[in-house]
């Protein structure tokens, strides 16, 4: 761990002079240095002062890495049994945790090997809420590399495998979380979502997946890619573990600048006895029978998933729902703000920023950035190849445009959100298919950069809106087609995860989704 800041020395001085086009004389130079000394003595002071950790409350063993026979798609990264309190909701119930989640005494990759060998020292607040609602931590879940792909072949330790259909994606980048639920290996299990990295493994492997509100779900002590797109939300099997896992977690913590000191949760485990009888839902047009769009690599909806997606609103509307199509003709151009804000974004933060950034008021894992950043800056060529092209991307914007295009990007956003917002003005939900296509073949690891990139990134062209407007988004399992799930995708208010939690206990409660 770095200790002991340094004064610079004058060739440093000059160096980073030069970076910035300074033109400076070496008796400036020299002055400047004597003035630093002074405020090198201010860095000494913090190395003496203490900073308060988040707290690890319950004992554990390190755990350890599955064998691969044990471990036959590669879910786990990690497996752990840490018991949690003698009673609480999740009394009874195993749950995995993404790697970007930190979890003290065990070891974390976040998906990537610039990262292997790190253990934290801290319990991220979820972890240490799960705990205290007497849930068992049955271990990390793999996840993709810095968590930026959806699609489950850019893991470090290997590609994670769909149990549905091994030789094709699981979705991602919370592909482990999605396996293990799917799977029967745990009850439950924590996404993460910047781009829809809960719902497209949820789609998938055929799981629930909610991305709450941003902000209602504490982000302390999870490992970030960009904090105004940062999501973590529960993957379960069923609608009331569903319930259960989001009133663990929801609230705040007073520790992540994400949340609105306002954040209240609400009564999640009392939508469960609610009905769609009254509901208003709106069918997005946009969201279905898209074209191919060559130009930015998205491919065309499936229109078995159009037609899958579209019967089990049919199946809601028998019990009650009305439906009515609409139309929001900014929703395809809310990929491109997406791509602006987090491949500039990311880069400042994820990679430059050593995976904090800064500017903000909160908890900073300092111990995650500084063996973070020792990592990538000593071993950059152990990216993968989808962060390698956005931080060169990113780079290459930041200093041909300065950010322009990130600002504007960034106050666009409000407009897409308020097109959505005018729509749930009027309706209680927004429906589409979560994911516009089934779950596609693994590429080969040997495949060409482009293929792998597509591979990475395909699968977005309904789920990235709903990460820049904020809104809560899950996706229900609503059918299969030649063994591959569909999912259905709901939008509701912000804050208003019970709606969504009522509508999909409806449509789980009409029969075995995977016979639709």
């Amino acid at each position: 761990m770095a200790v002991g800041a340094n004064v610079p020395t004058r060739e440093q001085i000059q160096d980073i002079a030069e970076d910035f086009g300074l033109s400076l004389s070496g008796a400036t130079i020299e002055a400047y240095q004597s003035i630093m000394a002074a405020v090198f003595n201010h860095y000494r002071t913090i190395d003496e002062l203490t900073e308060p950790k988040l707290e690890v409350k319950y004992p554990r063993t390190p755990g350890y890495r599955p064998e691969p026979e044990d471990n036959p798609y590669n879910g786990w990264y990690w497996k752990t049994d840490i018991k949690g309190a003698s009673k609480g909701i999740l009394k009874g119930k195993t749950v995995a945790l993404k790697d970007n989640i930190c979890l003290a005494g065990v070891p974390m990759m976040n998906g990537s090997r610039v990262l292997e060998g790190f253990v934290p020292d801290v319990d991220a607040t979820v972890a240490t809420r799960i705990l205290d609602a007497g849930g068992t931590i049955a271990g990390k879940a793999s996840c993709e590399d810095l968590c930026f792909s959806g699609g489950g072949h850019t893991c470090a330790l290997g590609p994670v495998r769909n149990p549905r259909k091994p030789t094709h994606s699981p979705g991602a980048s919370s592909n482990g979380s999605g396996v293990l639920v799917a799977n029967g290996d745990v009850d439950m299990a924590l996404g993460g979502d910047q781009g829809g990295s809960i719902r497209i493994p949820a789609a998938w492997c055929g799981t629930y997946g909610l991305k709450p509100t941003h902000g209602l779900v504490p982000y302390t002590g999870i490992i970030p890619i960009e904090m105004t797109l940062d999501h973590c939300g529960p993957m379960t099997r069923s609608m009331e573990d569903l319930a259960r896992l989001l009133t663990a977690i929801a609230g705040v913590d007073g520790l992540d600048p994400r949340q609105p000191a306002t954040v209240k949760p609400k009564n999640y485990m009392a939508a469960l006895e609610g009905d769609v009888k009254g509901l208003k839902i709106a069918v997005l047009k946009e969201g279905f029978g898209q074209r191919p769009r060559d130009d930015v690599g998205l491919p065309g909806s499936d229109p078995a998933t159009d037609r899958k997606v579209k019967a089990a609103l049919k199946q809601l509307e028998k019990r009650g729902a009305t439906l009515t199509e609409v139309s929001v003709p900014m929703h395809a151009q809310g990929v491109a703000l997406w791509n602006a804000i987090i491949i500039e974004g990311s880069t400042e933060c994820m990679i430059k920023g050593n995976t904090l950034g800064s500017n903000w008021q909160g908890y900073y894992n300092t111990q995650a950035a500084d063996i973070y950043a020792r990592g990538w800056r000593s071993r950059p060529n152990d990216f993968s190849d989808t962060v390698k092209v956005v931080a060169l991307i990113g780079e290459y914007m930041n200093r041909n445009y300065h950010g322009r295009y990130y600002h504007k990007a960034q106050n666009i956003r409000r407009v897409l959100r308020a097109k959505y917002e005018a729509v749930l003005a009027s309706y209680d939900l927004i429906a589409f298919p979560a994911v516009t296509f089934r779950a596609t073949p693994l590429p080969a690891p040997d495949c060409p950069p482009g293929e792998y990139f597509a591979a990475a990134l395909n699968m977005i062209a309904n789920t990235v809106q709903f990460d820049v407007s904020g809104h809560p988004v899950a996706s229900i399992p609503c059918g299969m087609e030649d063994g591959l799930p569909i999912g259905l995708g709901l939008c509701g208010r912000f804050f208003d995860e019970p709606t969504i939690i009522r509508a999909g206990a409806t449509f789980e409660k009409i029969g075995d989704w995977t016979k639709m």
